[in-house]
């Protein structure tokens, strides 16, 4: 059993809209920098991939001047950063795996150790109740070995298996009819999920963000990048698309950071399922200090109950325990 902690207050938020009014240039050109920039993206992740354990800020900085060339240094900055991340979340994936794996490799060893049909307790398991459960556990137990050894062997080369658009998607490219799918529809979805359209907040630059940028009233523009700068409608090679945004949920909090220039990143895509394009918007929350558990039960809590028309409160003591009587808080009717 893990014992009590405070947890900590979330470290960001993400807020998503649809992109209403777009005309058909507007998702033409939606499609022609997304499809550019994700094969950059993807060329760039192969290229992290291969580098492995070995790779340095000098062979960074040497992929961020390739990806400027065939964009702009923001776009190829985002790039890069995204291509870390995954690459950084594929690592920590074949983490948690090689664990999932060793738990597997105990429990089963554990239980083909003991005699069939033996009884387990609450911390441990028993036996496998009969000699065909046991020989079919004992055959698992060599597959999880060898997917062990296989897994260990990638986490110390620093081979990671990463797939852009996604394993999932990928996989039903073979199963369409289960899917209820045609390959047209498949590729469609595949290439909207491996369009590259997103870019991190500045601060201190224009509304929070040089390379996507909302305006206050809901105008959203981007940089295009530098093979397509002649799709511009917009001076400094920007291009403003027909619609206007707005966020219904924490409207007032992205209102007050990009009037105030702070960063926002954004996200561009596409719901092929719907035939709508999405803008997600995202930005960083400053950590707050928490107190230890120690000190805020010291003089003790108050233990809440939501429900459906009213609060239940009631003071607990150091150790959890209910003193005095329960209060009750009805806002029945409120709003």
């Amino acid at each position: 059993m893990v014992a009590s902690f405070v947890v900590p207050g979330p470290s960001g938020v993400a807020v998503r809209t649809r992109l209403k009014g777009l005309t058909a240039g507007d998702e033409k050109v939606l499609g022609m920098v997304g499809d550019l920039l994700g094969t950059l993206a993807s060329r760039d992740l192969k290229a992290r991939c291969a580098a492995g354990l070995q790779h340095d800020s000098e062979q960074w900085a040497q992929r961020k001047r390739v990806l400027t060339g065939e964009s702009s240094s923001r776009w190829a900055g985002s790039i890069t950063k995204a291509t870390h991340d995954q690459w950084a979340l594929a690592r920590r994936g074949r983490l948690a795996h090689i664990h999932s794996l060793q738990a597997g490799v105990r429990t089963i060893r554990h239980r083909l150790s003991l005699p069939i049909g033996e009884k387990g307790s609450k911390r441990a398991p028993g036996g496998y109740h009969s000699r065909q459960e046991w020989f079919a556990k004992s055959r698992r137990l060599h597959v999880l070995e060898d997917r062990l050894r296989s897994a260990r062997a990638d986490w110390q080369a620093g081979v990671v298996h990463v797939v852009r658009g996604g394993k999932r998607l990928l996989k039903t490219r073979h199963h369409l009819e289960t899917a209820h799918l045609t390959h047209e529809q498949w590729r469609h979805r595949w290439h909207a999920e491996r369009r590259f359209l997103e870019a991190d907040g500045e601060s201190g630059k224009r509304h929070g963000n040089e390379t996507i940028r909302v305006t206050p009233d809901g105008e959203v523009s981007l940089k295009l990048p530098a093979p397509l700068a002649h799709l511009a409608n917009a001076p400094h090679g920007r291009y403003v698309l027909a619609g206007k945004v707005s966020f219904a949920h924490r409207a007032e909090q992205w209102a007050d950071r990009v009037t105030a220039h702070r960063a926002v990143a954004y996200r561009i895509h596409e719901d092929v399922q719907r035939g709508r394009w999405y803008l997600t918007a995202s930005w960083t929350i400053p950590p707050t200090s928490t107190v230890p558990l120690e000190a805020a039960r010291a003089n003790g809590l108050i233990g809440v109950d939501t429900n459906a028309d009213h609060l239940a409160a009631w003071h607990l003591d150091a150790h959890g325990n209910p003193t005095g009587q329960p209060l009750r808080f009805a806002y029945r009717g409120l709003g």
